[in-house]
């Protein structure tokens, strides 16, 4: 009986030793990690180029923009601020041990609002920081002028979004498959094109859900964005379109190109009014067809990148500028 409580004892003591080893062992890996993480951490602290960094770090921030319910503009997107990773950009400029401002690093700050904290509002522009405008295509018809649309706009490497009247979807799948196949955003346009501020709040409703159901069931895609025909709504479109998870678009800038414009004088319009932020209404129109390229080069011409309407009210920035007024590219802190 002795000798079996004094092996017992013994193999409790053995453990005892293994268990507090492992915790207190200064060999361990996870204890010599910890010390070279500190060392790390003293050896940054302690060098005149991390120093330096850490000072002018301040000069280079710009602070996120909120999301606004504007009282002329209504909803307006915010846009991500910028901020120096000062680890980042110590690692890039260690190795010359000098303050290089070309190999500064940055990383965006979020906003503390963001478009969907907003209460329920009508979109017509992105954020007036960010250089970027849209393409706002609604198609009801027009169905000959699509393909040489889509040819010009894959050419030149830019993607809309194309607001799809329902009842069009149901008629014409295979054109409906071809602007999502071309790498283009899906929208909503109502089922039948009526004019919503005079319908019931039960008949746009099932407007927007017979053009979703039809959407779906063609497209495999559920729109995110609301376009009401003709521009034609109520606060009550805006909200029955944001309970089924859509926002509504409407424009700032408009081509007319349904009165069959001149094409450079169509252009040309269009193009003294663009600013950062636009969306540009148009058609499957002949007047859109024959002024398309010269559209998107022009906009291209002023500075401006194309992109969906997704991508124009997303938060995240085009590029960093800092306050010298030199331009940043965006550079990820893991390189």
């Amino acid at each position: 009986m002795i000798k079996n409580y004094l092996l017992h004892m013994s193999v409790f003591l053995i453990l005892v030793v293994i268990t507090f080893g492992s915790i207190q062992n200064p060999y361990t890996t996870t204890y010599i990690d910890q010390l070279k993480g500190d060392a790390v951490t003293v050896t940054k602290m302690g060098d005149p180029l991390y120093d330096e960094i850490s000072e002018k770090a301040s000069k280079y921030e710009q602070p996120a923009i909120d999301a606004v319910v504007d009282r002329v503009w209504k909803a307006i997107p915010g846009y991500n601020g910028i901020k120096v990773d000062i680890d980042a950009s110590y690692e890039k400029m260690k190795k010359h041990g000098q303050f290089d401002e070309q190999k500064i690093v940055f990383k965006e700050t979020s906003p503390s609002v963001h478009l969907h904290d907003l209460p329920p509002a009508p979109i017509y522009k992105g954020n007036p920081e960010k250089s970027m405008v849209t393409l706002l295509v609604n198609v009801a018809w027009g169905n000959e002028y699509l393909p040489g649309m889509l040819k010009i706009m894959k050419e030149h490497n830019v993607k809309s979004t194309f607001f799809l009247d329902g009842s069009w979807v149901k008629n014409n799948p295979k054109l409906a498959k071809m602007i999502l196949e071309e790498g283009h955003e899906i929208g909503n346009h109502a089922y039948s094109h009526p004019d919503l501020k005079k319908l019931s709040n039960a008949r746009i409703s099932e407007e927007l859900q017979k053009t979703n159901a039809v959407i779906k069931a063609t497209l495999d895609v559920t729109p995110k964005w609301f376009a009401p025909p003709s521009g034609s709504f109520r606060q009550d479109v805006v909200e029955i379109a944001n309970q089924m998870n859509m926002g509504t678009i409407l424009w700032t800038v408009d081509t007319v190109d349904w009165r069959k414009p001149e094409p450079h004088t169509m252009v040309q319009n269009v193009l003294k009014k663009i600013h950062p932020g636009a969306m540009v209404l148009m058609h499957p129109t002949s007047s859109s067809a024959a002024g398309l390229e010269q559209l998107i080069l022009g906009i291209k011409s002023q500075g401006y990148q194309i992109g969906n309407v997704s991508q124009l009210l997303s938060e995240e920035r085009l590029s960093f500028r800092v306050n010298i007024g030199d331009e940043k590219e965006k550079e990820s802190a893991n390189n």
